[in-house]
């Protein structure tokens, strides 16, 4: 059963790549721009957005990657038949490689070829399902974690700092002496703004 309606290519892979890190650019604005206004549900789902974004990303570049190793196969493999063809030409040449080496010998190799070839791609699947595994959701959920607080650092948004600074206890009333009555408004100002994002 084909998945896919058509063969993928790499030119086709470049231009979703492309299309995928125009939209990871816009994605980072936008989280900026959502974690300027304070609302982190928003922020970290942006966020989580973004983490898959570049997960599939590196898949297809991985993809990309394959696909140029698989034509790289293919010319070596091209090179290889039309050595062939030329070999053909020269009968003397391949009566005595005839000679040398029998057609069961050739068979054999063929098949020899052939396994080892299906067991590689055996071992590339399971590495690349494996590293899926471990690049899943936990990895995820931290770097999801991470990319928000990069991204509340680059604006200046430091809640740690700010409530840190707060008052603690009570704050004094407005009987208190006109000498630092200008820093407790100050204080209770800031306070405000905290409670009342």
């Amino acid at each position: 059963m084909n998945i896919f309606s058509k063969k993928p290519n790499p030119k086709g892979i470049e231009k979703e790549i492309g299309t995928l890190q125009l939209e990871e650019k816009k994605l980072v604005a936008e989280i900026k721009k959502t974690a300027k206004t304070g609302n982190e549900a928003a922020t970290k789902t942006l966020a989580r957005q973004l983490v898959r974004l570049r997960q599939q990303i590196a898949k297809l570049q991985s993809s990309r990657a394959q696909m140029r190793g698989i034509a790289t196969h293919t010319q070596a493999m091209h090179a290889q038949s039309s050595v062939a063809v030329g070999m053909k030409g020269a009968t003397k040449a391949m009566s005595a490689m005839n000679n040398q080496m029998a057609p069961e010998k050739q068979a054999k190799v063929i098949r020899e070829f052939q396994k080892q070839s299906a067991q590689m791609d055996m071992t590339t699947e399971m590495m690349s399902d494996a590293i899926d595994d471990a690049l899943d959701d936990d990895e995820a959920e931290d770097e999801t974690e991470d990319l928000t607080n990069q991204v509340l650092d680059e604006i200046g948004v430091d809640v740690a700092s700010q409530l840190s600074s707060a008052p603690k206890g009570r704050i004094a009333g407005k009987n208190t002496e006109g000498v630092g009555s200008s820093g407790v408004d100050e204080l209770e100002k800031r306070l405000a703004a905290l409670r009342n994002p």
